[in-house]
This record gives structure tokens, sequence and C-alpha cells, in this order.
């Protein structure tokens, strides 16, 4: 089952990718996939962040401040919301958020825009196995493979939830390892701080800094487990739909 699993995203793009590499005039291929890829990005990241918020306020918990960056219509959403500021050093981020201690709440925060990917892109995927839909392709890029090129943010993020809870061993609030949390959402940024500055994660001894690492491979672990299960969940999704895509052997024609 697991090999099946982890299988399935890297099958599914090597088809996409299959009739795309065959194609005589690779510029009438490439143009429209990167441009899709470039247009479907700029309108994805907003949305993501969005929903980011949602996830949070729709679990019971309260938004306060999401960083949309302007080079992705941050100006455009913070007349729409008053929540959306524009300063940012990352393309967005849900800044400002209180999920009042529930983990589920919290869960549901970071997962909500993979929804995104498990009912539009994973699908998308699906449909354009074994043909040459460049378009198609750049777009389902974006909104498909969103787990995977957030392995070391939200999936992270979501990996340290459940890695800090389980090290708790009860549902006792804050649970241990909470200073990784805030932080957990870019792990280079976590690491650096983790060797830098342990104070600010809440790690006053060696041994707890030790510790504080091995919740934080673990973590990563978690979360790339998640990333597979995300994919599969769009592939079951896709299998109910009855999207599937072309079996036979596309030609070389551009």
């Amino acid at each position: 089952m697991w090999k099946r699993i982890l299988r399935q995203p890297l099958d599914d793009v090597l088809a996409c990718l299959e009739p795309l590499f065959m194609a005589r005039k690779p510029l009438f291929v490439m143009i429209p996939l990167m441009v899709s890829a470039i247009v479907v990005w700029v309108v994805y990241v907003p949305i993501h962040e969005l929903l980011h918020a949602y996830g949070c306020m729709w679990t019971g918990g309260t938004v306060t401040e999401l960083q949309i960056s302007g080079r992705y219509l941050g100006a455009f959403f913070a007349k729409y919301f008053p929540f959306v500021v524009t300063h940012s050093e990352y393309a967005g981020r849900l800044s400002g958020f209180d999920t009042h201690g529930s983990d589920l709440c919290y869960m549901a925060t970071v997962f909500l825009p993979f929804m995104l990917s498990v009912l539009i892109g994973i699908p998308l995927i699906k449909a354009i196995r074994g043909r040459r839909r460049p378009i198609l392709f750049g777009a389902a890029v974006v909104i498909g493979l969103a787990p995977f090129y957030n392995l070391t943010g939200d999936y992270n993020e979501m990996g340290t939830i459940i890695v800090t809870r389980a090290a708790t061993l009860g549902t006792s609030n804050p649970p241990v390892f909470a200073g990784l949390r805030p932080y957990s959402d870019d792990i280079f940024n976590l690491w650096y701080l983790l060797f830098a500055d342990p104070a600010k994660l809440g790690l006053k001894s060696v041994g707890g800094t030790v510790l504080a690492g091995v919740v934080m491979m673990l973590a990563f672990v978690v979360g790339l487990m998640l990333s597979f299960l995300t994919y599969w969940m769009g592939h079951l999704v896709a299998c109910a739909l009855h999207i599937r895509g072309k079996a036979a052997a596309p030609s070389a024609k551009t």
C-alpha cells in the first residue's frame, strides 16, 4: 500500500511529461507551460494564504494579521479583508492568529489550502496523463504538487503540531516543545534558531536542545508522510470522479 502511495506522484508527473518531451518544437510546449505556471502561481499564493485564515476562523480561531506580499496582489486583497497587510518577507504568511489552544483548529488552519490540491490540482494531473497539455500542466504543477514544495513550510508545521502533541502524552496545554511551533513554517529558520538562539525556542538546557532537534527531525518525517497522504487523497478523489489519463502513448507531433 505504502509503495503505491509513494510512487503515485512520480508516476503521474512522468506520465504528464512524456508527451511534452516528445514534442518536435519544444518552445511551443515550454513557453505556454511556463506562462501558465507563473500566472497560476501569482493567483494561487494569495488564495492559499486566505484559506489559511479561513481554516482558522471556520474552526473557532481568530485571525488578526495575514501578510500577503504586494507582488502577489496584497494591496488588492487588503482593500477587502481587514486582516490582510502587505508588509512581508515571505510571499505570504498568516502571522497573527489564535487557535485558543485547539490543535484541531491549528491543523485545519495549516491544512485547508491543500484541499485545492486534493480537489483540483491532483485530479487535473490525473486528467492530463499521457496528453500534451502544457497550459494545464503548468497549472497542475502549481496546485497539485503544492504538498511537496511546502515540505519545509506548512507540512513541517503540521508535522511539528503532531509530534509535539504526541510527545506531551496528554492533552495539557501548552504541549512540550511548544516553542518550536511558531517557527516551524520555515524549517531553515527553525534549525538556525536551534543552534544560534535556542532560548528563543524556549530551550534552556543542552539536553533540551538535543531533544528538540530529535523532535524537529521526526516532525519533518511526519510532514513528508502527510504530503504523500495528501496526494493519495487527491488520487482517491480522481478515482471517485472516474478521472483517468490517456493510456495510449502519444504521437510525436506538435
